[in-house]
């Protein structure tokens, strides 16, 4: 299965509790953190939510 790189570009201080928890579920803890999760469309879609915090890394 294809893997995707997600990395943590801004804090989630100040941010939704539910973005929060978006971000944790993806597993990322503080900023520049990076993870490696299956591309499946229920991780797309956490990482669209939180868009404007997160990065695909290549």
């Amino acid at each position: 299965m294809k893997k995707i790189k997600v990395k943590l570009l801004r804090s989630v201080a100040g941010c939704k509790q539910g973005h929060r928890e978006t971000v944790r579920g993806l597993g990322l803890k503080r900023i520049n953190d990076v993870a490696e999760l299956a591309d499946t469309p229920e991780v797309r879609g956490m990482i669209n939510r939180v868009n404007y915090l997160v990065r695909i890394e290549e």
